[in-house]
């Protein structure tokens, strides 16, 4: 019982020293939203972020251009390939198992096949 308590402890002075995290306003929650409606705009705008090295939002971009289009292939080989850059190799499977057997054009193939590759064919 008293490690329970200790580790409560320390756990609630860790949240107690923790930097807040930053909101984002309402006005940029309604940008993103335009920004990721349609797959073209989202995924144009993850490649910005790919670019610019923010993994992380291109990853956040393409999980919201998927959810509201589940369809979009590019989104999703794309969502593979920042999921490779960024070590997680399982979740990449899990996207290119969604399009596997879909009419996908080569270069997109190559772009996710590119990330996910440590040197050996696949």
């Amino acid at each position: 019982m008293g490690i329970r308590i200790s580790l409560a402890a320390l756990c609630g002075s860790l949240i107690a020293i923790a930097p807040p995290l930053q909101a984002e306003t309402p006005a940029e929650l309604d940008a993103l939203a335009r920004a990721t409606a349609t797959p073209t705009a989202g995924i144009a705008l993850a490649r910005r972020q790919v670019a610019a090295g923010d993994m992380l939002d291109a990853l956040a971009t393409l999980e919201r251009v998927i959810l509201n289009n589940p369809q979009s292939n590019e989104a999703r080989l794309l969502h593979a390939a920042v999921m490779c850059r960024l070590d997680d190799r399982q979740g990449a499977m899990v996207e290119l198992d969604q399009v596997r057997g879909r009419q996908i054009a080569d270069a997109a193939w190559a772009e996710a096949n590119e990330a996910c590759s440590d040197g050996r064919e696949r």
